[in-house]
């Protein structure tokens, strides 16, 4: 699990209600249920009219994965893929149909079970090169009705603030509302670009980037996959995978520094 989205949202959180106490305010001043209700309901409904209702189921049960989403150290990855090169060298491409049954990952397992039923090496390219650029595209899907969310919001908010602003001019005749008033119609401004910034925008940007890590490990275990069926040799195919991983990253460099022993003895 990777917490990065929720410490974000709560920090950000935490900053606004450290404001508005910093000010001597009270945070039940920006806890307007009229305003509240108008952004968000108002802003998710444009959201709904602005896809198919596909888009947004599919974004809602994207919705979790923001907030809990796992990403796998790439080397972990390394290591599965040279495992299944030593296999292969050792017991022949048809034993990777057994190795499939204990794969989780069901693009892993489709790749083995392709290579084992002797799918040419072109063929099986463009068939999974298909599939991650329809998985891609679907994840960008849901990263991007949150992100338009975040582009509807602050308009929704000052949509509101116009509506309550009306209801002010209406009540000119007594001047002693007109301050709580005025103050209590610029908080649909308010929830509109904080829902924006604090939330939809972040939620956006979380479910693109997973979106691209997934991307990249679904790459990575292709060119295993492939390499493995044209017989590489398992060293130098792990050597080739961790060139195609970032060197920033820590963990991956870690790993490497860990696994290079093994993959000398596998050779």
């Amino acid at each position: 699990m990777d917490p990065a989205t929720l410490i974000g949202i709560v920090l950000a959180f935490g900053a606004l209600f450290a404001m508005i106490t910093i000010e001597g305010s009270h945070i039940t001043a920006i806890l307007l249920p009229a305003p509240i209700v108008l952004v968000f309901g108002a802003t998710i409904a444009v959201g709904i009219a602005g896809g198919t209702l596909r888009d947004t189921v599919k974004a809602i049960k994207a919705l979790p994965g923001a907030f809990l989403g796992k990403t796998t150290p790439p080397q972990k990855l390394i290591d599965q893929v040279v495992g299944l090169a030593e296999k292969a060298r050792s017991s022949g491409l048809l034993a990777l149909e057994q190795e499939a049954d204990t794969i989780t990952d069901p693009f892993l397992r489709g790749a083995l079970q392709n290579i084992a039923d002797g799918t040419d090496g072109d063929e099986l390219r463009i068939l999974l090169e298909d599939e991650i650029a329809t998985r891609t595209k679907e994840s960008r899907n849901a990263a991007k009705f949150f992100t338009t969310l975040g582009g509807y919001a602050p308009t929704v908010g000052i949509i509101g603030t116009v509506i309550s602003l009306t209801h002010v001019l209406e009540n000119l005749d007594t001047p002693s509302t007109l301050g709580p008033m005025i103050a209590a119609a610029f908080v649909a401004t308010l929830w509109g670009l904080l829902s924006a910034n604090f939330l939809w925008l972040p939620i956006g940007s979380r479910l693109k980037r997973l979106s691209d890590i997934e991307a990249e490990r679904m790459i990575l275990l292709m060119e295993g996959a492939l390499a493995v069926q044209a017989g590489s040799q398992p060293r130098l195919l792990g050597e080739r995978l961790q060139a195609m991983v970032p060197m920033a990253s820590a963990k991956g460099a870690k790993a490497g520094k860990s696994s290079s022993k093994p993959l000398k003895k596998a050779a």
